[in-house]
């Protein structure tokens, strides 16, 4: 089955397909579509939606949209829904260096580094039959940066039981236990009832 992803993120892309091995997912850049959808919900499931039933509405095929984020407890729940954006000021983006460096700075000082990653996925079928699936991991913010693998905010979450940073993980280890692999695996057994 062909699945457009609603992104043009290629690392989300990667482990997606990666999890959905039996489907072809391809991206709006694959079908020559100039995908921009403005993120502007209250939660991680209405920006999801948003994203998904506006690719619908371009191509009238099933569509896979995620919105996922880190949301820290020291900070309130920050960046959460905003962690794409974070630290953005006149419409230019941090690096995930600098959003990660902005991050650190503001636990400086702080006990609590409590933290969860979450990610939201919407599969639209058509504008009346949608499932949303909703997972987390948690962990807690490093100190410092450690690790090669992943993207965002990956060098600096560390994982309680095996305290490994998730950007240590191999691409598989992080999968079976991510926000998005949790959640994308719930997508893949819906998919097989389809």
């Amino acid at each position: 089955m062909e699945i457009i992803l609603a992104t043009n993120n290629q690392h989300k892309k990667e482990e997606i397909q990666a999890i959905l091995n039996e489907h072809k997912i391809l991206t709006p850049s694959d079908l020559n579509i100039n995908f921009q959808c403005e993120e502007d919900g209250k939660s991680y499931f209405e920006n999801s939606y948003k994203k998904a039933a506006t690719l619908y509405a371009l191509t009238n095929k099933i569509v896979l949209a995620d919105d996922s984020g880190l949301s820290v407890e020291a900070l309130g729940g920050a960046p959460g829904i905003y962690s794409a954006r974070y630290g953005s000021t006149l419409g230019l983006e941090l690096s995930d260096e600098e959003k990660m460096d902005k991050l650190l700075n503001s636990l400086e000082n702080k006990t609590n580094r409590r933290a969860y990653f979450v990610s939201n996925i919407v599969l639209y079928i058509n504008p009346y039959r949608f499932y949303s699936v909703q997972e987390t991991l948690e962990g807690e913010i490093a100190n410092c940066k450690k690790g090669t693998n992943g993207f965002g905010y990956d060098p600096i979450f560390v994982l309680p039981d095996c305290k490994k940073h998730l950007a240590e993980l191999a691409a598989e280890e992080k999968n079976a236990i991510s926000h998005r692999g949790k959640a994308v695996a719930q997508i893949k057994k819906l998919l097989s009832n389809l």
